[in-house]
């Protein structure tokens, strides 16, 4: 009999949903996914891209989903063998983890934190806390670890290593990579190296600092195109202060973004408190060199110096340097980065879920 494992999330994710469709094809395990909330399978607006947003690629497709309201959800939990929940930030899912914990139920987590982007706050607010938070984990059994630096969050608050397991943070590599050879609906110059910034135009993330360094770096001859894609509350005032080789496209949707990264030399990522920026899976997937901050979470285990580069938040003038370093040997760190994440994809994630599932 397959093992029935209840998933519950927020909403439709873009990312997520590629991998809930590869794990529902496993003839061994029943997915279900409960949603909070369906507003992302449509068009709705997006407060970081200050704009509607309407995916174009697929949310609840290719796989068993409903909303938590349209079901009885201790009916669910207890036909299930396994709940599996994506944070703990909705009532929701803490209750759900304790009912399911009532029932002798597996209890799954896949949270986002680590101490660069979600640290605790100082004093009494931060012991409280913790003391918070070990009451959530109390009714985890097993935790899936998104990348090393939250496996390191869960080891600091008192996980053991063997209730922690690998369900890296990744992107359908094979989408990205097939698309990657699509025609540029941009007229860029040929010849010309692209810096690409691909996001939200908000000030955690920082394009400021990119446009600045871009500045710097290059103060005479010819420079690279600095491209910006999205949109947010800083496009205003980066447009502004830009000048010429600055492009500024406003919002793409998914399937138009394969052929920006690879048509970029370098991707840059300058943002602080990133829980993980899978922005940057998708760039490397395409076969492109990355740039990004300390506070990446992804920086820590998808960049090295052969294929990108990082620079320390609490040093952002250290960018220049940086980007100079990775676009001088942007070819080659490419082709490293297109290698460095093959391996870390959705099969990774299918044999780290079966694991804490067994």
């Amino acid at each position: 009999m397959p093992t029935k494992l209840l998933y519950m999330v927020s909403h439709p994710i873009q990312y997520q949903a590629p991998l809930l469709r590869r794990i529902a094809a496993e003839p061994d395990i029943a997915l279900k996914v409960l949603f909070l909330s369906d507003r992302s399978s449509r068009a709705y607006f997006d407060e970081g891209f200050g704009r509607e947003v309407a995916w174009d690629v697929p949310l609840r497709d290719g796989y068993v989903s409903a909303l938590l309201d349209e079901v009885e959800l201790d009916a669910e939990l207890a036909n299930c063998d396994a709940l599996w929940v994506h944070g703990w930030q909705h009532t929701a899912m803490r209750r759900a983890l304790k009912k399911a914990q009532a029932l002798g139920k597996l209890t799954l987590m896949r949270g986002e934190n680590w101490d660069g982007a979600m640290p605790d706050p100082p004093g009494l607010k931060g012991w409280l806390k913790r003391q918070y938070l070990s009451g959530v984990f109390k009714t985890c059994t097993r935790f899936l670890c998104i990348g090393s630096q939250n496996r390191a969050y869960y080891k600091s608050r008192g996980i053991a290593e063997d209730r922690l397991f690998s369900m890296p943070y990744a992107v359908d590599n094979a989408f990205f990579a097939e698309r990657a050879s699509s025609p540029v609906e941009l007229d860029l110059p040929p010849g010309r190296k692209v810096i690409l910034f691909a996001g939200k135009l908000m000030r955690r993330k920082h394009p400021d600092w990119l446009l600045k360094a871009w500045k710097q770096a290059w103060t005479e001859g010819e420079r690279p195109i600095l491209l910006f894609v999205g949109d947010g509350e800083m496009r205003e005032e980066l447009q502004a202060q830009a000048g010429s080789d600055v492009i500024f496209t406003g919002f793409r949707n998914q399937t138009k973004l394969p052929s920006l990264y690879a048509r970029a030399d370098v991707f840059v990522l300058p943002a602080e408190r990133e829980a993980w920026g899978l922005a940057i899976n998708e760039a490397m997937a395409c076969g492109t060199a990355v740039l990004a901050s300390d506070q990446v979470g992804a920086a820590f285990d998808l960049i090295s110096p052969d294929c990108g580069c990082i620079f320390p938040v609490a040093e952002p003038e250290k960018l220049v340097a940086a980007l100079r370093e990775c676009v001088d040997n942007s070819e080659a760190m490419g082709l490293a980065a297109r290698r460095r994440i093959a391996d870390w994809d959705f099969e990774a994630d299918v044999k780290g879920l079966r694991e804490a599932l067994t």
